[in-house]
This record gives structure tokens, C-alpha cells and sequence, in this order.
């Protein structure tokens, strides 16, 4: 009896861990695949002045013959323009490059930050990490506003290079990449600062006192223990900055012009402007395949590393 009430139990504890592993992939399944397969649909379909704004429209209750017909209707025209409109490959070219120097800044500024809070005095930090992230307190577009009359011509920023004798007329700062940069290392520092911090935070301070009892000097000790070990704090910080910013939108919109023109602009001019939804579902979809390789190639990384014991 007493071996029948422990193996229900153990069913009943299975069934539980394979619940609680089963409810993310079905939020993932319903949440991201079906969208995502929706769109791919809408990618794979002609424009049209209708409602929906693409053709065919599919219908489950028309038999198999209808589905035949729609199947036939798809077409990969749309990633074909893609290809070969130098409107959208310099979108995406934009978009990654910006992307890039914007993570670039980001780690070289987030860095030396993450690393001041890791190593600031224990009942400081909890003030340094709430300087930190005081401005997600603020709305994102609020703050967007904001540097936009702090860089416009007459405004703080040039008062202060003004005042301080740095330049003799204002700069135009609005509508040029160095406003977009501004922007986005702002919005998005703690998205760099907050991993690494993580990382360092829990490092094993007694290996940097076993380098310099071995002779090893402050900054041979950092680039040899103190880097490496941050090393996951600062790919987790790279990924969660450089594949939201190849999709910004809302940055280069009000801050850039039309040379900032990222691919982001270019969807929601497709979107709304052109109505054109296959073709805006075809820049998405390439936009997400772009966004996944780096994720792919992060995880035969930490695969690579966990099968060497690291």
C-alpha cells in the first residue's frame, strides 16, 4: 500500500515537472510562433487595396481544393525586392552598424561603471545600482523629449559649451548620428552596466590577492582574472543592447534624420505610410533571421565552454 501512495506520488510529481517545463513552450508557442508564422504568411502574399491589404486570404472552410489555390497564390516576390532595392540592404546596413558602434560605446562606458559598483563599498551600492536604473522611473519617450531640447540649437547643451568659451556659435547637434549615439548609450546603458555588475559582483576576490602574491601587477591581474571571468556578464550585456537597437525605431525617428534611416523606419513606413504589408512582413522577417545568428552563435559558445568544464 505504503509502495502504490509513494509511486502516485512520484506520478504526481512528474507530471508536475513536466507541467512547469511545458507552460514556456506553450507561451512561446502562442505567443511568438503563431505570430510569427502569421507574418511569414503575409510575407509570402501579393499587396492589395482590400481589407486585409494582401491577397489570398486564407479560408478554412472552403475545402481542399481553396487551399490548393491559396497555396499556389504564395510567392517569394517580396524577399526578391528586398534583395535587390538598395533602399532596404542600406537599412539593414545602417541599422547593424549603428547597432555595432552604439554596443561598442556602451561596453567601453558600461564597463568601468559596472566595475566602480562591484567594488564600491558594500552599503553604497544599493545607491549606486538605484542611480542606475532611476531612469527607467521616467517613460522611455519622456526621455527622448528631453534630449531633444537639450541638444536642439538654443538649447542646455550648447548653453553650457557657450558659457564655458568651448565653441564661438552653436552646433547643431539634433538631426545628425551623434544625437542618435547619445540616445541610444543613454536609454540603453543599464541593459550593459546591469550584467556586468552582476558578474563582477560575485567574483572571487581572493584571485586577484593570489595573482599579486605571485608578483602579478593591478592591471596584468585585471586582464588576465577579472576580464575573462566577466566575460559572460559582458556577452549577456552585448546581446540585450545590440539586437533591440538594430530594430530601434523611436531614437532615430526623433532624434536622426534621413540619414539615420534604420530598418526599423523603414517597417513603419511600409507599415503605415505604403500599406504595403507583405513587403513590410518580408523586412521583418529577414530583420528577425538577422537578430538570431548572434543568439545562435552565444549559445555553441556557452555549449563549447560547458562541455570543457568551464
Amino acid at each position: 500500500m505504503r509502495r502504490k501512495k509513494n509511486a502516485a506520488g512520484v506520478s504526481r510529481r512528474s507530471w508536475g515537472a513536466r507541467l512547469v517545463v511545458l507552460v514556456p513552450y506553450l507561451w512561446l508557442v502562442v505567443f511568438f510562433l503563431v505570430p510569427f508564422l502569421i507574418v511569414v504568411k503575409i510575407s509570402v502574399s501579393q499587396t492589395a487595396i482590400a481589407q486585409p491589404p494582401y491577397t489570398p486570404v486564407f479560408d478554412p472552410g472552403a475545402g481542399w481544393g481553396a487551399l490548393r489555390q491559396f497555396l499556389g497564390a504564395l510567392s517569394f516576390e517580396n524577399y526578391a525586392l528586398l534583395g535587390s532595392d538598395w533602399l532596404y540592404l542600406l537599412s539593414y546596413l545602417r541599422s547593424l552598424e549603428i547597432a555595432a558602434v552604439s554596443t561598442a560605446l556602451l561596453l567601453l562606458i558600461g564597463f568601468p561603471v559596472a566595475y566602480g559598483m562591484a567594488r564600491a563599498p558594500r552599503r553604497w551600492q544599493p545607491v549606486v545600482f538605484v542611480l542606475v536604473v532611476l531612469p527607467f522611473w521616467t517613460s522611455f519617450l519622456i526621455r527622448i523629449y528631453a534630449w531633444i531640447n537639450i541638444l536642439q540649437r538654443d538649447g542646455l547643451l550648447n548653453q553650457v559649451l557657450l558659457a564655458l568659451r568651448i565653441v564661438d556659435e552653436p552646433p547643431a547637434w539634433l538631426s545628425t548620428d551623434t544625437a542618435v549615439y547619445i540616445g541610444i548609450v543613454y536609454s540603453y546603458l543599464p541593459f550593459m552596466v546591469l550584467p556586468i555588475y552582476a558578474t563582477l559582483e560575485k567574483m572571487d576576490e581572493t584571485l586577484l590577492e593570489a595573482a599579486a602574491d605571485l608578483g602579478c601587477p593591478n592591471w596584468k591581474a585585471f586582464w588576465l582574472v577579472t576580464l575573462p571571468l566577466s566575460r559572460p556578464g559582458i556577452v549577456a550585456g552585448v546581446l540585450l543592447c545590440f539586437i533591440p537597437i538594430v530594430g530601434e525605431f523611436v531614437i532615430p525617428d526623433l532624434l536622426g534624420s534621413s540619414q539615420t534611416m534604420m530598418i526599423g523606419q523603414t517597417l513603419w513606413g511600409e507599415f503605415f505610410a505604403n500599406r504595403d504589408w507583405p513587403v513590410a512582413s518580408a523586412v521583418a522577417v529577414v530583420l528577425l533571421c538577422l537578430l538570431v545568428v548572434p543568439i545562435v552563435v552565444y549559445e555553441q559558445v556557452q555549449t563549447r565552454d560547458l562541455a570543457r568544464g568551464r
